[in-house]
């Protein structure tokens, strides 16, 4: 990317009429996000990867080289920029994630490779940078704090130190810290976490906050004096409106299985929020939900139908985010001197995109990428690292309750749907041979260390998931240490469904009885596929469709499996160590 530095000169000379532009989008809808109008009649010229001209009439900078494009009428609309999410979550590598966002309108990410780093440390995190430079998505990094999430309540399968996230702030291409997610450990002082935020805080870099409580008094308001920047971990529109409040940014989330945006809009459309402060975000869609349902163009168009005038919501996901991160003279807006990353939309409200211009290329159009993004290979050390010390069997998943016969009180994990939080839920379960035993509706869910071969594994009831008995769902897509995940109600379907998943490297698979009913690979990190986009969407539809013969009833359940082993995220939680309670930071015992 060409800097504004480099191009006054050239671009002056466009802009009065003095040279030709190298490409002219003429008759358009000017959706201008900084004064808040749409204007018609308006031409674009660009010059390289930079905007020139936004006005009428640029037949004068047209030249026998410049390519023109009619709008006929359409709105021309900033690239859409997701402020907050993990490309892993899609499950796919940064260039698969380009292909499927790039014709929905994304043209630039604010990425927290938190996942690929717990995995492979520092160096998976600049893997994934060196392969995003590539790109004609912009991908903006913030360097993960919390790897592990929080310390001492599961194994890490990685570090990343203080002298590791200073040296990494100083990467090109680097804009913050990612989501301090150890929220306790702010609130308590902890020298560690907030050694991490004051390095960021002194080279002026954004610090990205992660207040999962819903707690708003006290501890809220330490969390908001310690650096972060922003939220988007609130689900209610109180949420939203004390974020503001307190000088950060709200950040709405509409991801594949955690969707906040209609409650914290309220915020905005209700109680009379400036929605200056309110970015929107995803946080995460997998494979399948980027291909059928989109990205931030889908985002715009659910707060669009939450009441949000069109105008406003586009400025939500552009302008906004741009001035979060100190990027508004690079990206977020049509207007001189920017990054001519442009969008010609049809229908505003729908947010139909037909075409996408990146860096002022044409990269998409109707729909479909208009560039070649050749697959880069990984390399060995990404693969292989589902380590486990034997193969898994039906007496690794069985329970052992307190006592020998009769009934026992477990506090139990109820996953709630749409979003991140479960609840605590006190049931009575029977107890034959000193084992708990698994009414219908009820399952195990278990983590089993994959990373150092020790074997342990922690146990934890589950409800809400609806799974039939019989059945299992085994993932090393498990936030945010990513070990084996295991959730089910048969022992013998949980070893086999472990199992098959460690033989593939990593992945996902959903057994029923002694038969595999889906597998989807995943080696890179046992959390990406090596395979297209498509490929891997298809393979998540038939990991859905399986879940669905198993029982699910869960609209997204493979999301919300994959926070289950989250420990910075209320109310319950179980790691390799055991049940946890979030808000008290510590592994409690299952049974009450």
């Amino acid at each position: 990317m060409t800097s504004w530095a480099e191009l006054t000169r050239d671009l002056v000379a466009v802009a009065r009429g003095g040279r030709p532009a190298d490409l002219v989008l003429r008759n358009g809808r000017w959706v201008n996000v900084f004064s808040g109008e749409i204007l018609p009649g308006t031409d674009v010229a660009v010059l390289g990867d930079r905007i020139a001209y936004c006005g009428p009439d640029a037949r004068p900078v047209v030249g026998p080289g410049t390519r023109v494009i009619d709008a006929a009428g359409r709105y021309l609309v900033p690239g859409l920029l997701d402020a907050h999410v993990h490309i892993e979550s899609a499950m796919l590598t940064p260039t698969e994630f380009a292909r499927a966002v790039l014709p929905r309108g994304t043209t630039a990410a604010f990425a927290d490779p938190h996942e690929i780093a717990n995995v492979l440390g520092l160096r998976g995190v600049r893997l994934f940078l060196e392969e995003a430079r590539g790109l004609p998505l912009k991908v903006y990094l913030q360097v993960p704090s919390c790897v592990p999430a929080v310390r001492g309540l599961d194994t890490p399968g990685a570090e990343l130190s203080l002298a590791e996230i200073e040296e990494a702030l100083a990467w090109p291409g680097v804009v913050g810290l990612g989501e301090v997610m150890d929220y306790p450990g702010v609130v308590a002082g902890d020298p560690e976490v907030h050694g991490k935020i004051a390095a960021a805080l002194r080279r002026g870099k954004v610090v990205g906050g992660h207040y999962a409580s819903p707690d708003l008094g006290r501890p809220f308001h330490a969390y908001a004096a310690g650096g972060p920047a922003d939220c988007h971990e609130g689900t209610r529109a109180e949420d939203a409106l004390a974020r503001v409040r307190q000088g950060m940014r709200a950040i709405l989330r509409q991801g594949s299985a955690w969707r906040d945006l209609a409650q914290g809009l309220r915020a905005v459309t209700e109680l009379g929020l400036d929605p200056r402060r309110v970015l929107l975000a995803t946080d995460d869609r997998d494979a399948r939900t980027l291909l059928h349902e989109g990205h931030m163009d889908d985002v715009l168009r659910t707060a669009i139908a939450a009441g949000v005038p069109p105008i406003t919501a586009v400025q939500m996901a552009t302008l906004n985010t741009a001035e979060h991160f100190g990027l508004d003279r690079e990206v977020g807006a049509i207007a001189p001197g920017r990054v001519a990353d442009i969008l010609v939309v049809s229908d505003l409200e729908r947010f139909t995109v037909d075409l996408v211009l990146a860096s002022g290329r044409v990269v998409a159009e109707e729909g479909k990428l208009a560039v070649d993004l050749p697959a880069l290979p990984y390399p060995d050390w990404a693969r292989g690292t589902v380590h486990l010390p034997r193969p898994l069997s039906p007496g690794d998943f069985v329970l052992e309750a307190p006592v020998a016969e009769g009934e026992v009180e477990v506090r139990a994990i109820e996953l709630v749907e749409h979003q991140a939080p479960t609840r605590e839920r006190r049931i009575r379960l029977p107890v034959r041979g000193g084992r708990v035993e698994l009414p219908p509706k009820v399952a195990l869910a278990a983590v089993v260390e994959r990373h150092r071969g020790t074997g342990r594994i922690g146990k934890g009831v589950l409800v809400g998931l609806g799974l039939a008995p019989g059945c299992a769902v085994a993932t090393t897509v498990a936030h945010d240490s990513h070990h084996l995940l295991l959730v089910g109600t048969d022992p013998r379907a949980m070893a086999r469904a472990g199992n098959a998943v460690a033989e593939a490297g990593g992945g996902i698979a959903v057994v029923r009885g002694d038969e595999v009913l889906a597998l989807l690979p995943l080696p890179i990190g046992g959390i990406l596929s090596d395979r297209p986009a498509v490929e891997v969407a298809a393979g998540l539809e038939k990991v859905h469709g399986a879940l669905r013969a198993c029982g699910v009833v869960l609209a997204d359940a493979l999301m919300t499996l994959s926070l289950l082993a989250l420990p910075v995220i209320p109310a319950l939680r179980v790691t390799d160590r055991g049940l946890v309670d979030v808000e008290r930071g510590e592994v409690v015992s299952p049974f009450a």
